[in-house]
């Protein structure tokens, strides 16, 4: 399972909801926007998997676009290890398989743990992304963050964020009973 340590120097970047024009001084953007960064490429903001450098595996992508959105704000924020790990297309065959794998073990009440599983298993599958190490995605978030004018991101769809983030509140008040 992926941790946290060697990402305690990049934890002030904030992965949230949804797709952002442009990401605020907090970092917030969703995972897959941080990826691209992390790999080196230019910010972008990500609305659809397929709108992403081809490096990055489509259904690996999808999985934790899902997860991302999905997630409340403090276990969105356990998915920041995955940022350097989601470039890793591989050829077709080898996505079909990582896109079954993902495809026949969700299930509709699975914990967030249980998607990290899937996540890494399908991670597992084939090529591994270039290992990243922290010096090398620091400088490339924070010249992102650098440029950013807001002090948070800003939504594409803001009204979509609240309503995810309402249901997000639902998902935490039922997981604590």
């Amino acid at each position: 399972m992926a941790t946290m340590d060697g990402f305690d120097h990049i934890l002030n970047w904030t992965l949230r909801i949804g797709s952002h024009p442009f990401p605020g001084k907090d970092g917030g953007t969703c995972i897959n926007e941080a990826a691209i960064v992390a790999a080196g490429f230019p910010y972008q903001p990500v609305r659809r998997v397929e709108e992403m450098p081809e490096c990055f595996s489509r259904p690996i992508c999808r999985f934790a676009m899902r997860l991302n959105d999905e997630a409340t704000d403090k276990e969105r924020q356990r998915l920041l290890p995955f940022v350097t790990r989601l470039a890793c297309a591989d050829t077709y065959t080898v996505e079909c398989i990582r896109e079954l794998y993902i495809t026949t073990r969700v299930r509709k009440h699975v914990t967030f743990e249980q998607d990290l599983n899937i996540l890494e298993g399908a991670l597992a599958i084939g090529r591994q992304a270039d290992p990243l190490g922290v010096d090398a995605v620091k400088p490339r978030l924070d010249a992102v963050r650098d440029r950013a004018v807001t002090p948070t991101s800003i939504s594409d769809a803001p009204l979509l964020s609240k309503i995810k983030k309402w249901f997000g509140a639902t998902k935490q008040t039922e997981t604590a009973n």
